[in-house]
């Protein structure tokens, strides 16, 4: 019992590790994944150490971020050397030339094994739940052509995206749609094998 105590605190502290990436704690970030983790996001999907690289473009582009993390809801394996873990969180973003922000609520879903010890991400996925936008300076237009292409619950985000030179190239996973379901039976055959 005391060594999952410990091992779910270690994936509660990698978890709470993105906040390295609103830092722009680049080589902390890096951390967080093994050498073959990935990451499937809105802008990006590839290996961890690329989207460390990615995030180092958008740390100095025109668009920032936040994220609000909550703790995660953790599964282990029967060795407990593998773990599924789901945890709420908030993108807070906008673009400071075009005085548009978003907030975009999400879960993260996650696949994190214990190597040597220590718990990193081998697979990071997102399930997008809804999101609005934000207008810091007072309202601005919203070309409707752009957000349609978009489900809407990442639509603002992915609009900001797009207009910020980060495009979104497919769809992604939405609260309740088939991509979920299917995304949650692969981490659940993933845990058990």
């Amino acid at each position: 019992m005391q060594n999952q105590l410990q091992d779910r605190q270690q994936l509660s502290d990698l978890v709470n590790g993105w906040m390295h990436r609103d830092l722009g704690e680049w080589e902390q970030l890096r951390e967080l994944f093994h050498p073959d983790g990935t990451i499937e996001i809105t802008w990006f999907e590839g290996l961890g150490s690329e989207f460390v690289n990615g995030s180092m473009r958008m740390g100095v582009s025109d668009f920032r971020t936040k994220h609000i993390i909550t703790s995660p809801a953790v599964s282990f394996n029967e060795a407990g050397d593998k773990a599924l873990l789901e945890t709420n969180a908030m993108i807070i973003g906008e673009n400071i030339k075009l005085n548009i922000g978003c907030e975009c609520h999400n879960r993260f879903y996650d696949m994190a094994e214990k190597r040597e010890g220590k718990w990193k991400l081998l697979r990071r996925q997102t399930i997008y739940d809804f999101g609005i936008f934000t207008f810091p300076l007072g309202p601005v237009a919203i070309d409707q052509a752009i957000v349609t292409k978009y489900p809407r619950e990442y639509a603002a985000l992915a609009y900001l995206l797009e207009l910020s030179g980060f495009p979104v190239g497919r769809v992604f996973a939405t609260r309740g749609s088939e991509l979920e379901d299917k995304m949650k039976a692969e981490g659940k055959r993933w845990l058990a094998a």
